[in-house]
C-alpha cells in the first residue's frame, strides 16, 4: 500500500486546484444542455395539459440544469 494522494483531488505544488480539460467541460455542458431541453419539454407539455405545478417544477429544473452546465464551462 502506498500513501499516494487520490489523483482526482490532488493539487499541483502551487496549491491551486487543477482545471478540468476543455473536452471534458464541453462534454458535460452538452449533457446538461440535453437534460435542460428535456426538462423544458416536460414543462411545456405539463403547462399545455393544465398541470401548473409540474410545469413550474420542470421549469425550475431546466433553469438549474442550464446554470450548472454554464458554470461547468466557465469555471472549469
Amino acid at each position: 500500500m502506498t500513501n499516494d494522494p487520490d489523483p482526482a483531488t490532488a493539487t499541483p505544488p502551487t496549491g491551486e486546484p487543477t482545471r478540468r480539460p476543455l473536452i471534458e467541460r464541453l462534454g458535460m455542458a452538452v449533457i446538461a444542455a440535453v437534460i435542460t431541453l428535456l426538462f423544458g419539454f416536460v414543462a411545456v407539455a405539463s403547462w399545455a395539459s393544465g398541470e401548473g405545478f409540474l410545469a413550474i417544477m420542470a421549469g425550475i429544473g431546466a433553469l438549474m440544469t442550464a446554470w450548472a452546465g454554464a458554470s461547468t464551462l466557465l469555471r472549469g
